[in-house]
């Protein structure tokens, strides 16, 4: 996996919003196990979990950025990309 740079991060977040794993993901994490959200709400549950309004702020916040990637871990090892750290 590439790792996500600070300035990449707004793209990425945007990309992993339109993954159907991650809309999966999502809607598992707000109480709907086997639901599957809109790419827009997938989007307003990572704004939630980064304590964000924009994913721009994503480049330039770093104590955002760094939720996003603690978010963006637990999403890959919960759709299997990832292994579990031991």
């Amino acid at each position: 996996m590439q790792q996500i740079t600070q300035d990449k991060a707004p793209m990425r977040a945007a990309m992993l919003a339109n993954d159907v794993a991650f809309q999966r993901y999502a809607a598992t994490r707000n109480g709907f196990p086997g639901g599957q959200f809109s790419p827009t709400a997938a989007t307003e549950h990572l704004r939630t979990v980064c304590k964000i309004e924009s994913r721009t702020e994503l480049a330039t916040d770093a104590a955002a950025f760094q939720r996003f990637l603690r978010l963006h871990t637990d999403f890959e090892i919960s759709a299997g990309r990832m292994p579990t750290p031991r």
